[in-house]
Parts: structure tokens; sequence; C-alpha cells
């Protein structure tokens, strides 16, 4: 089984309202999708407060309640503590640890993983890498065409002075499918989408649509062609409500299409579900390993 995980950073559901610019006029195959093949999943995770996107990536990605585990929700670039709950298990590390092979599909505008490594600020999508720097892509991969920019365009780095041809949304899906076919799990990270939520610049976050939306109507007809299993889903809402510059406690949509949809679908009710149901569909039989992730006593620190 061949799974594609596409993870939309800041996208919740809401019903339609003049600030919502998540709406068929703008992004007609994302809503059709949500419409169709989604269920709703928290993100709040039962701790007070605006869901963030440290906790929630963590969670996502680890099947265990970050949130809980810090007392808070934390925003940003993980500290610490939080990067030691993922460096301890993730879902790159516990399928790469079954004999899958694994590919983060961003690409890093790096030589080498030492240049990441070297990096202060690091993101959770990239502690998760470097527990197996084997699936990380850099700017040769990018050249070769197997891999895609953050922004799938390419144009935020034509921005930033780098001499590289832009490529279409069409363009960006197919070398990501031809990535995905060549690996067991794939994962794509776009975070555009909760960059211009904080931007309160519904125009901004128009743009933004359209372009995920031309580019998932491909990826999606490409996985069903390929028989490749497609995950689509959220840390936090966001983009929904163009009314405000903050994260939202919106549910946000789990899609899944493709062979295995129902068994990641059915009966998720948040993001701490995510990572187990999807090692279990790819690797029959797994019971995740015992953790100590009792919640952080902050007043001995």
């Amino acid at each position: 089984m061949k799974v594609l995980f596409l993870f939309i950073d800041g996208v919740g559901l809401r019903p339609p309202a003049p600030d919502n610019p998540v709406q068929p006029s703008v992004c007609p195959v994302l809503c059709e999708q949500i419409e169709r093949n989604s269920v709703a999943i928290d993100a709040c995770l039962d701790v007070a407060g605006l869901p963030q996107s440290a906790t929630g990536q963590a969670t996502m990605f680890t099947g265990v309640n970050a949130s809980q585990y810090m007392g808070r929700h934390c925003e940003g670039f993980p500290g610490p503590s939080l990067r030691k709950l993922i460096e301890e298990g993730n879902i790159m590390m516990e399928l790469s640890r079954k004999g899958l092979r694994c590919r983060f599909a961003d690409a890093y505008m790096v030589d080498s993983v030492d240049d990441l490594r070297g990096r202060r600020f690091k993101s959770v999508t990239t502690v998760m890498a470097l527990t197996q720097p084997e699936v990380i892509s850099t700017q040769e991969d990018l050249k070769d065409n197997l891999a895609i920019t953050h922004d799938i365009t390419r144009d935020s780095l034509r921005d930033k002075g780098h001499d590289i041809q832009t490529i279409t949304p069409k363009e960006a899906a197919e070398h990501l499918v031809q990535v995905a076919r060549a690996n067991d799990f794939t994962l794509f990270e776009y975070f555009q989408t909760d960059l211009s939520g904080h931007s309160c610049n519904y125009l901004q976050a128009v743009t933004t649509l359209q372009t995920l939306d031309a580019f998932l109507g491909c990826v999606f007809l490409l996985c069903e062609a390929a028989n490749i299993l497609v995950i689509l889903t959220s840390d936090h809402g966001n983009i929904e409500d163009m009314g405000i510059r903050t994260h939202t406690r919106n549910k946000v949509p789990l899609i899944a299409v493709g062979p295995g949809a129902d068994e990641i679908k059915n009966g998720a009710t948040s993001l701490i579900d995510i990572m187990p149901r999807v090692t279990r569909l790819m690797v029959p039989g797994y019971t995740p390993p015992t953790r100590n992730v009792a919640p952080i006593d902050w007043s001995t620190r």
C-alpha cells in the first residue's frame, strides 16, 4: 500500500460566511472532498485556549496528545520538551522501522542533512524528518523534480533570489505523485493557508486556496489512477475565518480517498487518531510501543 499524506496547515470547518473563503466558488476540489470524503475531527485536544501549530502537529504525527503532555497549546517551533516527544516516536520513525520507505517531499534548500541539523529553529516536521534523515529532500532533489516546494509553484524561491524555474500547480502535482509512487509513505506540508489566514487579507487567502485547489485536483486524479491512498488534514482552523488573525477552535477535516480510506476515517474523532490509524493500515497487526508521556509537571522545573 502507498500513502500520500497532505498536511494543509490552518484549515478548519465553518459554515458559509462572507469572510470564509473555503467555498466552492474559490476551491471547488477541496470543498467537494470535504463534502464527500471527510469526517470532522477535533484539534483542541481537551485543552483550554486556541489550538496551535507545534502541539497540533506533534499530536498528528506521534499519536500522543501533545497539548495535554505540555499542559498547554504551543505555537511556532517546538521547544526541548516537545522535540523530545517527537524524537522518541513519530510516524516516519515507526514506518521506517518496519521496513517501509518514507519521504518528506518538501524540499529544503540545503546541500546536506548536516546543514539542516545546524538550524536553530526547526518545525515539527523538520524535527520528525531528522529522526530518519533518509526521508529528507534537498535542493538537488528539487532540481531533479523529485521534490516540491512548500508553496507548490516555487514562486517563493524566486522571490528570495534562487535561480530556479517556477512551475504550475499541475506540474507540482505530477512531481509529488511521482515521489509517492516511488515510496510507501510520502508527506507534503503546505503552510501558505495558515500564513494567509493570519494576514486577514481575503484576496490573498483566495489566491492561496486557488493555487492549492488546482494542485489538489491533479493530485487526486493521479493518485486514483495509481491506487494511492490520499489523506488530507490540518492541525487547527484559521483560514476559514478571515475576520480574525488568530487560529480558531473549529474542527478540521480528515479527508481520505483510495484503498483503506474507511479505516482512516470511520470513528476518528481527533488529531490523536491519525498516526496510529495510518500505521496500522500500512503495517497490519502493528501495536504502538509503550511510551512514558505523563503530563509534564512544570512546578518541578
